[in-house]
């Protein structure tokens, strides 16, 4: 009997597999599967194999438009002679795809199944996030090799071409992936070690921690067989990031359940799903009434400060701050969030060394940036103080951490917008256009550019501007659409007023206006300057200012002690006849010409090339260079 080595049995076992592949609405019989370069790979070979489709409703004439539910298959392969640890895949979707399974792994950034990845996605291994070596395994396929069998929906490519993505590639660090081979209905690549990077020393079997705007650790503090105890850390090291009552939620995969919880609570809490579900099939008698959650995806948030000594909820350092979470610039200590929970797990996980973080991380806040979490990552486990107060540490059962980082706002989906002015034009350029989003329903026009606004209407509610801005449009003979532009839809505008203009220096003016139902308590805004305009940075009047450390082109405002609140929205005088009053707050801040005398600002260089509030980028107006030529 002959043997083969290995990689031969992999490459035999992968062409048998591609043999069997044929898609059911073309033929593929002249793809002759055939994969040399799996033999000469040393580092981790990738494959996506397209199955089959079949069209699906409603059948449409427009081939385009035309839906079919399709089934592929990925594989990872790990052929080097060390472990691969938290293998991260691109594919490169490009069919407007949409994910409904992906059995083996799980999306990252938290996509929820429907999930629309037509601009490709990267997926992570679960349960098999590490792959182990074939010199330790024996060659054991089991283990160093990852099978994602993916089921989803197309669109536009009628039979009988392939609907195939544009690559595959391995994301994680430190590793280059040529262009793929394909052949009909298969696509592999071979990526391997980047000699050219630099990794941090590891001694350690974990892999780093990630550097991230927002981290969150998930430490085991003690396990039992059907039970441990979880710590979850939010840190953040951003100096724009911010959380206004955060809401946290994950998903459990493995049939978990909360039963309590110390430091946060859960904003749903009903046993029904245990009692009717499977946990009460393996926990007969267990009274499940006490139960915290026994949700799939719960929704978790913080504890008011009066429940931050509460023996029973709370008690945790760095805990029950109704859900703020600032930049450690303006509080180190409300920079960081704690809480604690009891989890119970599910056969066939009953043995206290067996443990599964949660995937599928999300967080968010009232009107804060929109995060991106990426897997859990199995890290060294947590050091801790000894709680005795002993000159000791209590290391963590184990730790799994999730990097968050921030993302910019999607086109008309910010949550808060900027209008220029300026002393030389008596016009203010309002917020774009649905900045922050229009209903379909809306009787106006979702694509028209914002009318020009005197000044005075910046202090009314949109739908109290109407007719001040037809008044100003006739005045300034310009033209009026039909229908009429909608609102920005902000909760939160900001006005950057170029107030004065001199031979040794200039002055702007920037108010903040709130015309949400919500009070923005320890309230900061940050704004990117050119470098002309913020080497002239000189002094800021109303609100505390300060220049981030961290660039050379930002500066960080946040109200004085006392008037750090953004109050909301209010009713007029009479309620009857007079508009409702925005909440406001304005500061004129000083610049100097003596390091930028070439400095233009009659040409615009004076106005913000970003502006944040409470971490959220808010949208400008459309370009600079058109507002340059309002000037």
């Amino acid at each position: 009997m002959r043997f083969h080595s290995w990689p031969q049995q992999i490459f035999l076992g992968l062409c048998l597999l591609f043999a069997t592949l044929s898609a059911q609405d073309y033929d593929n019989s002249d793809n002759t599967p055939a994969i040399p370069a799996l033999d000469t790979c040393n580092g981790v070979f990738l494959t996506y194999t397209f199955i089959e489709r079949a069209k699906e409703f409603p059948h449409v004439k427009n081939a385009s438009a035309q839906a079919y539910a399709f089934k592929a298959q990925a594989t990872v392969l790990n052929t080097m002679s060390e472990n691969l640890k938290a293998w991260k895949m691109f594919i490169g979707f490009q069919n407007n795809e949409i994910l409904v399974n992906t059995d083996g792994a799980v999306v990252m950034d938290g996509l929820e199944f429907p999930a629309h990845v037509g601009n490709g996605t990267t997926i992570s291994g679960y349960p098999m996030s590490d792959l182990m070596n074939a010199i330790d395994t024996a060659g054991d396929l089991n283990q160093i090799q990852a099978k994602i069998d993916i089921k989803g929906t197309q669109f536009g490519v009628k039979p009988p071409r392939t609907p195939m993505p544009k690559t595959i590639k391995l994301v994680n660090n430190g590793f280059r992936c040529p262009r793929p081979t394909k052949k009909g209905s298969q696509m592999h690549v071979c990526c391997v070690k980047d000699p050219k990077f630099k990794n941090e020393a590891n001694v350690t079997k974990f892999l780093p921690r990630q550097k991230a705007d927002l981290t969150i650790a998930y430490d085991v503090l003690q396990s039992y067989g059907n039970n441990y105890l979880a710590q979850v850390t939010i840190d953040n090291w951003s100096p724009l990031g911010r959380l206004d009552n955060w809401n946290l939620t994950w998903e459990w995969m493995r049939g978990e359940f909360i039963y309590s919880m110390r430091g946060a609570y859960t904003l749903k809490r009903n046993s029904a799903s245990c009692i009717y579900g499977q946990a009460a099939s393996y926990y007969t008698t267990f009274d499940f009434s006490p139960v915290m959650s026994c949700e799939k995806k719960p929704i978790i948030v913080d504890l008011p400060p009066e429940r931050a000594k509460d023996k029973d909820i709370g008690n945790l350092p760095f805990c029950c701050k109704n859900g703020t979470i600032l930049p450690s610039l303006m509080n180190e200590t409300l920079s960081k969030a704690i809480f604690q929970l009891q989890v119970y797990k599910m056969p066939p996980d009953l043995n206290r060394t067996i443990l599964h973080p949660p995937q599928k991380w999300k967080i968010e806040g009232e009107l804060n940036p929109t995060y991106k979490c990426g897997p859990p990552i199995r890290v060294s486990p947590m050091e801790f103080p000894d709680p005795s107060g002993l000159i000791s540490n209590t290391i963590a059962v184990a730790s799994w951490q999730i990097g968050c980082n921030i993302t910019r706002p999607v086109e008309r989906k910010s949550r808060c917008c900027v209008s220029f002015s300026a002393y030389y034009n008596d016009s203010v350029l309002p917020c774009n256009t649905c900045a922050c989003g229009c209903s379909d329903a809306m009787a106006c026009d979702p694509d028209a550019q914002p009318l020009l606004l005197p000044s005075e209407a910046l202090l009314l509610p949109f739908e109290n501007r109407t007719k001040k801005a037809l008044a100003w449009t006739k005045l300034k003979h310009r033209h009026a659409p039909n229908p009429l532009p909608c609102s920005d839809n902000c909760g939160v505008s900001i006005n950057w007023h170029i107030l004065s203009n001199y031979r040794h220096g200039w002055s702007a003016r920037i108010t903040l206006f709130n015309w949400k139902d919500y009070t923005f308590k320890d309230w900061f805004t940050a704004v990117q300057l050119s470098p002309n305009a913020f080497l002239g940075y000189e002094n800021v009047y109303s609100f505390n200012g300060t220049k981030l450390n961290t660039t050379n082109d930002t500066l960080f405002l946040q109200g004085l002690e006392g008037l750090n609140y953004l109050l909301p929205e209010t009713d007029g005088k009479n309620s009857k006849i007079d508009p409702r009053v925005p909440g406001k707050q304005q500061s004129v801040i000083s610049f100097t010409k003596k390091n930028t005398p070439d400095i233009k600002i009659a040409h615009g260089d004076g106005f913000p090339v970003k502006l944040f509030f409470d971490g959220e980028e808010c949208a400008l107006p459309d370009e600079i260079q058109a507002t340059r030529r309002w000037c």
